[in-house]
């Protein structure tokens, strides 16, 4: 069953979370951190995202972002896309 949109507004503010399959790292080193965060600023910088505050942890996120353009589902569609293929 697909999954229902995302209720996305003008200058929302979102806590968001990932973690990996069975609690499994996302990020294993320090390097991979470093790709995750250089990744994610470039999202927030392409959609024009307002990062709050983020928590990067071995095997999930969170981050507190605003999307002053209505644009989560395309920034996070970037985001894991990117960041799975790397």
């Amino acid at each position: 069953m697909a999954r229902p949109p995302r209720l996305e507004f003008v200058g929302a503010l979102y806590h968001i979370t990932l973690q990996g399959d069975r609690r499994e790292d996302i990020v294993e080193t320090d390097d991979d951190r470093s790709l995750f965060l250089s990744v994610f600023s470039d999202v927030c910088e392409r959609h024009n995202w307002r990062c709050h505050a983020y928590c990067l942890m071995s095997n999930r996120y969170h981050l507190l972002v605003e999307t002053p353009d209505a644009n989560l589902s395309k920034g996070m569609r970037q985001l894991n896309g990117v960041h799975t293929k790397l």
